[in-house]
């Protein structure tokens, strides 16, 4: 049996080592993490929520973009699970009016997100403030979904371009959206 010399056992530590070192970095870089991370930040079954960020030399502008940035997220997330919802509503009920209340109500939807989601709070706002003078601001907003429903009934109502059949058809979808956000 052959025995490592220092001369020999030398190259192979350090070949191991090198390994070790470069097969540990990642290419993308170093993680890191932001404020609002985590499940907390998440919507759930009560609650839609977002985060956004804004940087900007002045403080204000930052958490203006922050904020516009966590409402946009918002308006995505109410828009894409009102599309699955009125789908699966759609295909689970049937009658002539159906089909045009759920067009009407994603239309809905869509027009009272693009102007005022009602309801929203801050839950969370941190500012820092670089070495070169530069402020970067982040944002967590959640919205309770009941309140979000009966905004929507509220709309609904008031639309004078929805007819009494469509009135009835939305008004049954936000209901049971009701009942399941209030049983969690």
């Amino acid at each position: 049996m052959r025995t490592l010399t220092p001369s020999r056992f030398f190259p192979v530590v350090l070949s191991l080592m090198v390994l070790v070192i470069t097969g540990c970095s990642n290419p993308l870089g170093k993680s890191v993490k932001e404020p609002f991370s985590g499940s907390k930040y998440e919507s759930n079954k009560r609650y839609y929520r977002s985060t956004g960020n804004g940087s900007s030399k002045m403080d204000n502008v930052a958490q203006s973009q922050a904020e516009l940035r966590a409402r946009q997220q918002l308006a995505q997330q109410v828009e894409t699970y009102f599309e699955v919802v009125t789908d699966d509503y759609q295909r689970s009920t049937t009658g002539d009016h159906v089909d045009d209340a759920m067009n009407r109500f994603e239309t809905l939807a869509r027009e009272i997100t693009n102007t005022k989601i009602a309801d929203i709070r801050i839950i969370g706002s941190e500012k820092y403030m670089a070495e070169e003078g530069s402020y970067t601001c982040y944002v967590a907003m959640e919205i309770k979904k009941t309140a979000m429903y009966r905004y929507f009934k509220k709309q609904a109502k008031l639309d004078k371009q929805i007819s009494e059949a469509e009135l009835k058809e939305i008004e049954a979808l936000l209901d049971q959206l009701i009942n399941e956000a209030e049983s969690e």
